[in-house]
Formats: structure tokens, C-alpha cells, sequence
């Protein structure tokens, strides 16, 4: 779990919690592609299409699931998997 301070209200981390991990982890993420097809933008299709868990909550309010394929530019896991398989390479 991240904490509250390094998420993006609107979906993954925001800047505060990329520079966090990359200190931390010596990872070098970068914000989310919302159009065309990135191959990072494919890559996240495909992973987060598959991903285990609602995405909305019992109250009807989006999980971090949801939130994460809103702000990469998808509605759902489905249009994120149709995406994929879409544009993936073979």
C-alpha cells in the first residue's frame, strides 16, 4: 500500500511519490500515456487488464483499479484488455 501522500487523487502516483520510488527503489517511472499506443501505454493494457478486484467499491465509488485505468485512458479492464490485444506485438 502507498501511502496517501505519494497517490494522485485521480490515479496512481503523482509526481511527489515517482521521485519517492525512484529514490527508494532506483525505479524511473514516468506519469501515464492517456491516448495513442505507447508501448507503455499497450504494456499497462495488457497488465492491468487482467488484474484481480473490483473496479468500483461497494459504495459505488472508483477503486484504485479504476482510477488507474481512467487516468491511462480506459473505462474498464475489458476496454483495456480489447486494447491490448489490439495492439500488442506477437
Amino acid at each position: 500500500m502507498v501511502k496517501k501522500i505519494y497517490q494522485n487523487p485521480e490515479g496512481g502516483l503523482n509526481e511527489k511519490g515517482r521521485r519517492y520510488f525512484e529514490r527508494k527503489e532506483g525505479g524511473n517511472l514516468k506519469s501515464p500515456v492517456k491516448t495513442g499506443t505507447n508501448p507503455r501505454r499497450v504494456s499497462f493494457a495488457a497488465r492491468f487488464g487482467g488484474m484481480d478486484g473490483p473496479e468500483k467499491d461497494e459504495k459505488g465509488e472508483p477503486t484504485r483499479l479504476g482510477l488507474a485505468l481512467r487516468a491511462w485512458g480506459f473505462g474498464s479492464k475489458q476496454a483495456a484488455r480489447n486494447f491490448a490485444a489490439t495492439h500488442k506485438k506477437s
